[in-house]
């Protein structure tokens, strides 16, 4: 067996060559290139789902080393908890990040200055604005000053205004540490990027704001921008700061990539809304009340519980006021017993103005972003009440009717007799004949009423005036 070498002719490995070459000009460049800045958008009110977002965008720039974050910020502040989560990812991130308060009559408000001071560069549009960063927690209202001793000599009237200041000073201790708290969090925030500082503290103690332009002459912000090419011109070259390390911002010629929200981040935003977890825990209770009626309907049954426990989850993210939850779980309770046990519509009104109030309690109206809307609390117990009174008129009629089966619906009715007969013969009653006795004489045609039903067979008489008025109609038939 002979060994023999490959061998390509000049022209045969010319079109090889071009064939490779051919494919590789048709393969994908890499789709995350250099210079590439990831645009993350916040609209609304800083939830769970919007923390989740923020925190993936950051994450991700970091994987593709990225040159920098830019977020689009326009909050009217939010939940703290979400909020210190994206502050700490903001600061310990590896690719600066830039919050920009755009378009114009946006808002950088509350838990939004936290995150504008804790960014690396922190720029807004010229018709915006920031602060009000109080903790909604406060109430609004101002820490009580200190007690003052009780000393000998003075009246009874001093020592009770004293002892009543005292109690109220003791029960804004807890105030006051949650104040502090965001005085220091917020200090040391601006701090770290050489920003006002004190200005950020009456932000949290006084709940004062600013406009862009007063911003940027008091050292809160680096720079206005008009649009956001306009930012990134102005920021490209800048030396920032990040994890104790000098960033030179490259964004003259940066790719911008706005991440849009993963399909798990949407459907969390919608179903953490105030209003949807009222819907998903109505629809829950309701599927499983009909599931009760209705044995083995099944569908009525699982959409309760996924509807419930989807109401779980929002009440888990959001702002509960459990005394609230209790008052609309009552009103609940009131309207399923207004089925069973009938009282005219006491029960049910009972029970609908339990919910009004729940719902209006259950959900923090001071929150930003996380209030109920009256009107849509009102609408809902306008169905409740529409469907309280169809409920009590459909059982007032059933009442009216009587029994449709059984001894009940056969005694009282009004028959037909089939042929003249006295003593035993037969009856037409609801489409089928019946045995009959008589002790009267009945003519062939002749309607009689049912007094007794004895095994299976009826007793009847003549129907006259006086029984059609007390007797129920059944159908007959000749």
């Amino acid at each position: 067996m002979s060994n023999r070498s490959l061998h390509f002719p000049p022209r045969r490995l010319r079109q090889l060559l071009g064939t490779l070459l051919f494919l590789c000009s048709l393969a994908p460049l890499p789709s995350f290139a250099e210079g590439e800045i990831i645009r993350l958008e916040l609209d609304g009110a800083i939830g769970v789902a919007t923390a989740e977002h923020i925190i993936e965008g950051i994450e991700l720039a970091a994987e593709r080393d990225a040159n920098l974050v830019l977020i689009r910020m326009d909050t009217p502040g939010g939940l703290v908890e979400p909020m210190r989560d994206i502050v700490q990812a903001i600061l310990g991130s590896s690719v600066p990040v830039a919050t920009y308060v755009s378009p114009d009559g946006a808002r950088a408000d509350s838990a939004g200055t936290y995150i504008l001071l804790a960014s690396h560069v922190a720029a807004m549009a010229p018709t915006t604005h920031l602060g009000a960063a109080t903790p909604v927690a406060l109430g609004g209202g101002d820490a009580p000053d200190p007690p003052t001793p009780l000393n000998r000599g003075r009246s009874e009237e001093d020592l009770e205004d004293d002892e009543e200041k005292e109690s109220s000073d003791s029960t804004g201790a807890m105030e006051r540490k949650v104040l502090n708290d965001a005085i220091a969090y917020i200090r040391g925030l601006a701090e770290a990027h050489g920003r006002n500082a004190d200005w950020a503290e009456e932000a949290v103690r006084d709940a004062a704001t600013l406009t862009a332009s007063a911003a940027l002459e008091q050292n809160v912000i680096d720079l206005i921008a008009v649009d956001q090419a306009e930012l990134l011109a102005n920021i490209h070259g800048r030396e920032v700061k990040v994890n104790n390390r000098s960033v030179t911002l490259d964004t003259a010629s940066a790719i911008v990539e706005t991440l849009e929200p993963s399909w798990r981040t949407k459907l969390l935003s919608t179903i953490a809304s105030p209003e949807i977890a009222l819907l998903l825990m109505l629809v829950g209770i309701y599927g499983l009340v009909f599931e009760g009626w209705n044995p083995g309907a099944i569908v009525p049954g699982v959409v309760g519980v996924i509807c419930l426990l989807l109401a779980a989850y929002a009440l888990q993210v959001l702002p509960v006021n459990y005394a609230g939850l209790a008052l609309i779980l009552v009103g609940f309770a009131l309207i399923v017993a207004e089925a069973f046990v009938p009282s005219f519509g006491a029960l049910g009104m009972g029970g609908i103005v339990a919910f009004i109030f729940g719902a209006i309690m259950m959900f923090d109206s001071d929150i930003p972003g996380f209030g109920i809307s009256l009107a849509f609390v009102i609408s809902i117990a306008l169905v409740a009440g529409i469907m309280m009174l169809w409920l009590i008129s459909y059982l007032l009629k059933l009442r009216r009717r009587g029994a449709v089966t059984g001894r009940g619906s056969i005694v009282g009715g009004i028959g037909e007799a089939i042929e003249s007969f006295s003593g035993e013969g037969k009856v037409w009653l609801e489409g089928e004949s019946w045995a009959a006795t008589s002790d009267v004489p009945i003519a062939k045609g002749q309607q009689v009423v049912i007094r007794e039903l004895a095994g299976l067979v009826l007793e009847v008489e003549p129907l006259s005036e006086s029984d059609s008025g007390d007797a129920h109609t059944n159908p007959t038939t000749t």
